[in-house]
């Protein structure tokens, strides 16, 4: 099991194959889901778990929606905006397949 792991470590650590790296997606995303996604790692990563102070946050920032351009964020634009990424990104994927 340990030769598994260890297989899993240098694999992931291969950097020789970037086509690989995001393999999960059909297409990029673009510079505002980009923008949202780095916003919310920042804001989650200081403790932040709460969706609504998060929408609020992300509202004291400016931060513009990726789907509707909307700054004014709430938890109910957050659960949308996050819906609707998610559901084109599925869909890029259905039709692109592996890798963006």
């Amino acid at each position: 099991m340990d030769a598994f792991k260890d297989r899993l470590s240098q694999r992931a650590q291969d950097t020789t194959r970037p086509a690989l790296a995001h393999q999960s997606r059909g297409r990029a995303l673009s510079e505002a889901e980009q923008a949202l996604a780095s916003a919310m790692m920042e804001i989650m990563g200081a403790g932040e778990q709460d969706f609504g102070k998060l929408a609020g946050e992300l509202a004291a920032r400016g931060l513009v929606a990726p789907v509707s351009g909307r700054k004014d964020w709430d938890q109910d634009l957050l659960a949308q905006e996050l819906a609707a990424v998610n559901a084109d990104l599925d869909a890029a994927y259905e039709e692109h397949g592996y890798g963006a």
